[in-house]
């Protein structure tokens, strides 16, 4: 009886064992094999519902997939407003944002604008479960623009220039930018500037262009790096005061999925990311034969030694 019990006792240690192998456990069973299945995890990336943000987002896929990680695109899903809860919630592992704007929609009352600071800033102010990984050189800020025929008219070249003049001027932007801290209320707190009527159209895409380029508006919200700005001789009014705080293109990942080779590959991104490669970027998918961002991605990443 006794040698039968310890039969089933033996029997019963080598199921364990086998199972503990199954699930990862390896040689230490304290660990639950977490390394190895985090290591295994797919990560979910966005991107928001504008070009720059959905070509960066495919780069970020594409160099990953590159390095055996496996993911999966939700591509303009809309703006921060809609998307950041997703990062909260899981559903979303991974966007490209801008340091700027990220911080004061965490923090409106945020005073910080210069890229060192804001970035410092930005890391405090982000819950437990979201990191940002290094911030790029490259920068892509919200702008006031008008057209060359406006602002000769007014003769401005600064929103400073322009604030008296704002109650006669529409302006078109996003939604989103007539509520947002650094948007219609940061231009009415920092230079006085109330504008005549607010148009909501489209984030920095065919609506607002053509809407400036036609009249329909006088000023609108334009990004810094948009291709249409020279493609039409917009004109980029001067921000003196700073209402648009540094807005360095940043990784923002959950955590939980920020593992070694996650951030060495997005890190690498960010070391060879330019101002001027942005604009580069959003010029190819302007052009006449309107590559993908997929496309657009996957020439930068050749480019660059990260395919």
């Amino acid at each position: 009886m006794r040698r039968s019990m310890i039969f089933r006792g033996l029997v019963l240690l080598a199921a364990g064992a086998l199972a503990l192998t199954a699930c990862g456990g390896g040689g230490n069973p304290l660990d639950g094999g977490a390394g190895t299945t985090a290591s295994a995890e797919k990560i979910i990336v966005g991107s928001a519902n504008f070009t720059e943000s959905q070509i960066l987002a495919e780069i970020y896929a594409q160099a990953l997939q590159a390095k055996g990680v496996q993911t999966e695109m939700r591509a303009s899903i809309g703006s921060r407003e809609t998307y950041y809860p997703g990062l909260q919630d899981g559903s979303i592992d991974l966007i490209p944002e801008y340091t700027g704007v990220l911080l004061q929609y965490l923090n409106p009352s945020a005073p910080q604008t210069q890229p060192d600071e804001v970035y410092t800033a930005l890391q405090a102010a982000l819950p437990q479960n979201l990191i940002v990984l290094d911030k790029s050189s490259a920068e892509d800020k919200d702008a006031v623009v008008v057209t060359r025929d406006t602002a000769t008219r007014l003769n401005v070249t600064s929103i400073a220039d322009l604030a008296p003049r704002c109650g006669e001027l529409v302006f078109g932007g996003p939604p989103e930018f007539q509520t947002r801290p650094d948007g219609i209320p940061g231009l009415a707190t920092t230079y006085g500037c109330t504008f005549k009527e607010y148009r909501s159209l489209d984030a920095g895409g065919p609506l607002t262009v053509a809407a400036l380029r036609n009249g329909d508006v006088q000023a609108a919200d334009l990004f810094t790096t948009d291709a249409s700005i020279p493609a039409n001789d917009f004109v980029v009014l001067d921000d003196p005061k700073n209402n648009f705080a540094a807005q360095n293109v940043v990784p923002l990942i959950n955590k939980a999925k920020a593992s070694d080779t996650a951030k060495q590959v997005l890190n690498a991104i960010s070391a060879k990311l330019t101002t001027e490669e942005l604009s580069k970027l959003n010029a190819e998918a302007a052009s006449d034969t309107k590559p993908s961002p997929a496309t657009v991605a996957k020439n930068w990443l050749a480019a660059n030694g990260l395919a």
